[in-house]
């Protein structure tokens, strides 16, 4: 008898877990606010295949700028179905001379998938220890999330790469722009960077700061 009520608590408990179980996906409805959370769900009736494809990562990016390098994300706003799925990807094109400079991404680690070219990348622990390797097509390299890290064009032609992060909103702070690159008063990066006046006020320049 005792047997009898455990099989009878477990079918029940199962029986429980098949009707409360999570929905499929949560497409993001773009028409709402992108929120810490995401989007909020579309309506699964509005939903269509087209929510889970996108064609966004087969051109190359626009390199004719100042770092010679283009990042063409496909997060949550270009592609809805990753919405809720804890990944995304993005394409990097690099020109000859091409870099990504020092920058982190908070909210996700990121896998990098060499597909042209040759790529010098690397990123610096918590304790700085530096970890730079060469990459050849179809080389991968992985930046554990929040650490600095780097891509330069190790050759004479244009790079391409694949990134892919573990969240749909990896976010982005390149470590050059937010010195160099906004309103930060120029003693305080001298003070903080060891740099002198005339070496900020000239990165300031370049990229665009005042202060």
């Amino acid at each position: 008898m005792k047997m009898f009520h455990i099989l009878l608590i477990v079918c029940s408990l199962f029986t429980l877990s098949v009707h409360a179980a999570v929905q499929d996906f949560c497409v993001a409805d773009l028409k709402g606010p992108d929120t810490p959370s995401g989007y909020t769900c579309k309506p699964v009736a509005i939903v269509t295949v087209d929510d889970f494809v996108s064609t966004i990562l087969r051109g190359a990016g626009n390199t004719s700028n100042i770092i010679k390098a283009a990042v063409t994300p496909a997060f949550s706003s270009q592609l809805p179905g990753l919405n809720g799925l804890g990944l995304s990807i993005a394409r990097l094109d690099l020109a000859a001379g091409g870099v990504v400079p020092f920058h982190t991404h908070p909210s996700g680690s990121e896998l990098l998938l060499v597909t042209q070219g040759f790529i010098t990348a690397g990123f610096v622990s918590s304790a700085n220890t530096v970890y730079v390797k060469t990459l050849k097509k179809g080389d991968i390299m992985v930046f554990p999330q929040g650490l600095l890290h780097f891509q330069v064009n190790a050759g004479g032609i244009t790079a391409v790469a694949f990134a892919s992060f573990s969240s749909p909103t990896p976010g982005l702070q390149i470590l050059d722009f937010a010195l160099f690159a906004n309103d930060l008063p120029s003693k305080l990066v001298e003070a903080t960077t060891f740099l002198d006046d005339a070496t900020v006020k000239k990165l300031k320049a370049v990229l665009g700061g005042t202060g």
